[in-house]
């Protein structure tokens, strides 16, 4: 892991587009503005952790719902 140091107004660039700036600091929290190009998804971390979890849990799936997708077909 890269750790930067950084203080207010300052950036960080990632690849060609990719821009972080650190726009404000209050007490433990840190407020980062983020450009980069609208096709590039960006979430937060325990967002993007959720919206995981979620997608895991619905590919389970249980012997009784193969059993009806089965007599479906």
């Amino acid at each position: 892991m890269l750790v930067l140091t950084r203080k207010k107004k300052q950036s960080v660039i990632l690849g060609d587009d990719i821009e972080i700036q650190v726009l404000e600091i209050s007490g433990e929290q840190v407020r980062l503005g983020i450009k980069a190009p609208a096709s590039l998804r960006i979430l937060r971390k325990e967002i993007y952790s959720e919206v995981h979890a979620q997608n895991q849990a619905a590919v389970v799936t249980t012997p009784e719902e193969l059993k009806k997708i089965k007599d479906v077909l």
